[in-house]
């Protein structure tokens, strides 16, 4: 399996890297990248491979499929073999790490205020929503939250990740804020902490300091049926 360096490192815009295989003419597997690809709510990053010689594919969907990565690009031309440079187009997938680390605030304040555990998700470009198993559809709590996140945000904490056994995450059930999900069957489960405020089980990329986030300003809250409350926000 590739080496997913975007789990270490989510400040990484560039790395080096080879084809492992091409299908189609336009989906290239390489043996490393820091392409994030769809999934978790979180959308692919978008960006370009410049082979050697200087020929530039553009990037356009990054999905994950049997295991493995792969990016598709807008025209035919690589093969396999190819010594390539992967560029992330970092306007796009900074704005990403800030929502997605707000969406893990969002969740930390409404998992410790109510025990409420996240139902579904979607991040994008100048949006977010977050889906909650909430038993009461109450407005002015939801913006007590927003404001407790807010102060969150302000204290600039680190976000930080490291990496634990499945057996030893399984011991902690506060890991998992996806309601009826249980972790990947992988040995080791990757943690994105925000330091004395909460830690999740989870794949995605993140700010390293609450302060990067920005302002979380809640948009609306909709009422989805039987203790499904849809929350929508953006950053400022």
């Amino acid at each position: 399996m590739e080496d997913a360096l975007y789990m270490k490192d989510s400040y990484l815009k560039e790395f080096e890297a080879e084809v492992v295989s091409v299908s189609q003419d336009k989906y290239v597997v390489l043996d490393r990248t820091a392409f994030y690809p769809n999934g978790g709510g979180q959308p692919y990053d978008t960006g370009r491979l410049i082979r050697d010689d200087g020929e530039e594919f553009k990037v356009v969907y990054v999905g994950k499929f049997d295991g493995r990565i792969s990016h598709e690009v807008d025209r035919p031309g690589l093969k396999e073999g190819d010594k390539v440079k992967g560029v992330i187009d970092w306007e796009r997938r900074y704005e990403l790490m800030r929502y997605h680390t707000a969406a893990h605030i969002l969740s930390g304040v409404f998992h410790k205020e109510c025990g409420a555990k996240i139902t579904g998700n979607q991040l994008d470009i100048g949006k977010g929503r977050i889906d909650f198993n909430l038993e009461e559809f109450d407005r002015e709590r939801i913006m007590e939250y927003f404001e407790k996140a807010n102060r969150i945000v302000e204290e600039d904490r680190p976000v930080l990740v490291s990496f634990m056994s499945r057996d030893d995450a399984l011991k902690d059930p506060d890991l998992f804020k996806l309601a009826g999900v249980l972790p990947p069957a992988v040995k080791e489960l990757r943690i994105v902490e925000i330091k004395d405020f909460d830690r999740q089980a989870d794949g995605g990329t993140h700010v390293r300091s609450t302060k990067e986030v920005g302002k979380i300003v809640f948009v609306k809250a909709e009422n989805k049926g039987k203790k499904n409350r849809r929350v929508y926000f953006k950053l400022e």
